[in-house]
């Protein structure tokens, strides 16, 4: 027999769901029972037969019952789970590619993440999020269930205009589309350019995922050397000569991993550059709004004739939301804006209208702000922690949210970062983010993530600063 609380704060309708998948999973009820009829159950525990209905529902959704119609509720036939503990980690896992997704995105709660690539949460506008929510949830209108337009949410496009012009860059809403995360739009210019065995010049080091995407595509990627203050234009010239790509992608402003900037002459030189040989340059500024200045951007300079500028607030709001958005010349706009519609129709015209409020509801500025504040204080403690420990720093960034270091140049920080792993320490090594996983003995560290000192003590009593390699 059930036992129901009409005092328990848990609803009658989730005591009853509740119950019963238990018995369920205790095999206390067999697979094929019928269940008692929803007029017998109202009775026999005193509840209204729509609590009943509502509770039976809720279990046909988890999967736990089926009706039948004209003969009731039954318990449902489930499959038994699969052994899903995790198997030792093995020095091989470190290279694949997807190695850092997995192990990123699983049991963080359970982990110390100075290789995330995220804030963390008590960072984040959670509750101008939950009020925007609300406040969306009240209004009427066919957005909650329908397609969104092609371009996305009109009035956000609008307010990006605005954003861009902020920054130097004129641009009308037509040449401004909505996606998925910088991800999503970094897709969509893959599949619209490139074909199988087209050359694409990336950062080297720069952002894993994507490599892993433009290979899916069959693309050849080759790195350009990144210096402090940019890619280094004299490569650069050289591998498009042998190389003749197509595109360039690359992240100009608080770089990842490095956390450096571009300077104004290198994306002259850049843009020098991709106009002599006829190239198209993909400007990812997903970290602009956590630089503290007017930071030089290609798209500034350039205006959008051979730069295609991409951007998004997953890390400085929410990734959960998933909004981000490019802008180019116009007739790139509407020829990726198809792809877009081809490949993924519209985007979620939801999650579109909740950034729009929390971008205008004037807690945005206050909240970089303080992000900023947040940022600059743990990176300089990170960086002082990290140089007391051995550690030689790339550069020291203006801003954002890594820092690229070194413990010496014989350390191979993928075999460290295995024996990290096995310590529940997940570390983002530097092989990671070069084009073909080479060898690397950087790491990149998000500053955010390193207020544990559990990181720093595994590398104090590891013993890896000596001059020689690790295995």
């Amino acid at each position: 027999m059930l036992s129901l609380d009409s005092n328990d704060p848990l609803p009658l309708i989730d005591q009853i769901a509740n119950a019963i998948q238990k018995m369920i999973d205790d095999k206390a009820m067999r697979p094929g029972s019928r269940m008692s009829s929803i007029r017998k159950f109202a009775q026999y525990h005193g509840v209204s037969r729509f609590t009943v209905v509502q509770a039976y529902d809720k279990l046909v959704a988890m999967g736990y019952l089926h009706s039948r119609q004209g003969s009731g509720f039954y318990v449902s036939s489930r499959p038994t789970p699969r052994d899903l503990s995790e198997a030792a980690y093995k020095l091989d896992s470190v290279i694949d590619v997807v190695w850092l997704l997995r192990n990123s995105l699983k049991d963080r709660a359970s982990k110390t993440m100075p290789g995330a690539w995220w804030l963390p949460a008590s960072w984040m506008v959670e509750t101008g999020i939950k009020k925007s929510l609300r406040a969306l949830s009240l209004k009427d209108g066919e957005f909650l269930t329908a397609y969104g337009t092609p371009g996305g949410y009109l009035p956000l496009r609008d307010l990006l205009q605005r954003k861009l012009s902020t920054i130097g860059v004129v641009a009308d809403t037509a040449q401004i589309i909505l996606t998925t995360g910088v991800t999503h739009a970094m897709d969509l210019v893959t599949r619209y350019f490139v074909r199988p065995g087209d050359t694409v010049l990336v950062d080297d080091p720069g952002y894993f995922i994507l490599f892993g995407g433009l290979k899916s595509f069959g693309a050849k990627i080759v790195g350009v050397p990144w210096n402090n203050d940019g890619p280094d234009t004299c490569a650069m010239e050289t591998l498009i000569k042998e190389h003749h790509p197509k595109l360039f992608f690359t992240n100009t402003i608080l770089h990842n991993p490095t956390g450096a900037s571009i300077s104004q002459p290198v994306a002259h030189r850049m843009l020098q550059l991709a106009e002599k040989y006829d190239m198209i340059l993909v400007e990812d500024d997903i970290y602009g709004d956590f630089h503290p200045t007017m930071a030089t951007r290609l798209a500034t300079l350039d205006q959008l004739n051979r730069v295609i500028y991409v951007s998004s607030f997953s890390k400085s709001v929410s990734a959960s939301l998933r909004v981000g958005y490019f802008a180019c010349n116009r007739e790139i706009a509407e020829n990726l804006c198809d792809v877009k519609l081809l490949t993924g129709l519209t985007t979620s015209e939801v999650s579109e209208r909740l950034m729009y409020q929390l971008l205008t509801d004037g807690h945005y500025r206050k909240h970089l702000d303080k992000l900023r504040a947040k940022l600059q204080l743990a990176r300089q403690t990170t960086i002082s922690k990290l140089e007391n420990i051995g550690f030689t720093i790339y550069c020291e960034p203006e801003g954002g949210m890594f820092v690229w270091a070194k413990l010496n140049d014989q350390s191979n920080a993928a075999e460290i970062a295995s024996l990290a792993a096995i310590e529940g320490i997940m570390l983002a090594p530097g092989n990671m983010f070069r084009p073909h996983q080479e060898s690397s003995p950087w790491f990149r560290f998000n500053v955010a993530h390193c207020g544990d000192d559990a990181t720093f003590e595994f590398f104090r009593v590891g013993g890896f600063n000596a001059e020689a390699p690790l295995l």
